[in-house]
């Protein structure tokens, strides 16, 4: 039988570029359009572009998005593959705002990747994406909606993209310069930093393991003289690089599927009882793509 992984708020979805006909359009609930996907909505996680990250708390997985900065994703996966993580630790950690890792204490050197990389905070192109589109932007991007399963937000010619803050977002941290990002990453764990969007390089989304990031210790102590390391992480793996037999099965579902644009309408225009006022709107973050295991 399949799982629906339902942790908090991941039931959310998205639009397409089919509009709207009324707010009162009949449609079923969330759960029940998630639970009768066909097999066709659901895609496997890129296990190339997809990391492990081991906690004392469990597994956080992330899917990188290559589509829209294959640099930073390279950049990781060379990391994980050399072990630079292993032994370092989430060393900030501010209440629904952000977990952020890697060396603080600037005790390792990088060997195959990059000491820092150049931003790819806006990804340039004068070729059309297939955009799941939502009907209407925000106050942060003109355009809103989905692309290959991750958030997406653009500028009115639809020739500037990124990825918006919205929660579960994986992103590399940096200075004040805007290239000064190479080994330091960061996950969103509450409401969406969406005043962030632009400024920093976000290229991925945290698929299943949220859970865990909310287990981790606050105010963290990180000292390499004492060797104290709050919130250790054991090791960051690609994917792939694991034997399949230790792999998560989980399968995301597919943002251009009919599915996911029932369930835009659906979180748009909430059908059940309890719901008195129905909106005709939600936000591109006010939609988790939703997870299952297979």
């Amino acid at each position: 039988m399949k799982k629906i992984i339902t942790s908090t708020g991941l039931l959310s979805l998205l639009f397409t570029a089919a509009p709207f006909t009324s707010a009162e359009a009949k449609v079923r609930g969330p759960s029940e359009i998630i639970a009768n996907a066909p097999e066709s909505a659901w895609r496997e996680l890129n296990l190339q572009q997809t990391l492990y990250i081991e906690l004392e708390q469990g597994r956080v997985v992330v899917e990188l998005n290559s589509a829209l900065a294959p640099n930073h994703v390279k950049q990781l996966t060379k990391l994980a593959q050399e072990n630079f993580y292993d032994g370092l630790n989430f060393y900030r950690y501010v209440e629904g705002f952000v977990a952020q890792a890697g060396d603080m204490a600037k005790t390792k050197a990088v060997k195959h990747a990059k000491p820092s990389i150049k931003s790819e905070r806006i990804y340039y192109t004068d070729t059309p994406l297939d955009v799941t589109y939502l009907p209407h932007g925000d106050g942060y991007a003109a355009n809103t909606g989905f692309y290959q399963s991750f958030p997406i937000a653009s500028n009115q010619q639809k020739n500037q993209f990124w990825q918006p803050h919205c929660q579960g977002a994986f992103a590399m941290a940096r200075s004040n310069d805007p290239h000064s990002g190479g080994t330091e990453f960061y996950i969103t764990i509450g409401q969406a930093p969406r005043y962030l969007d632009k400024n920093l390089t976000v290229f991925g989304q945290v698929r299943s393991g949220m859970q865990y990031l909310h287990q981790l210790q606050r105010q963290p102590v990180t000292n390499k003289d004492t060797k104290q390391y709050d919130n250790p992480i054991k090791t960051i793996s690609v994917a792939s690089d694991v034997p399949k037999d230790q792999q998560s099965a989980l399968q995301v579902m597919k943002t251009s599927s009919a599915s996911f644009k029932e369930l835009v309408q659906s979180r748009m225009n909430r059908p059940e009882a309890f719901f008195i006022e129905r909106p005709n709107y939600v936000d591109v973050c006010g939609v988790t793509v939703p997870t299952r295991t297979r």
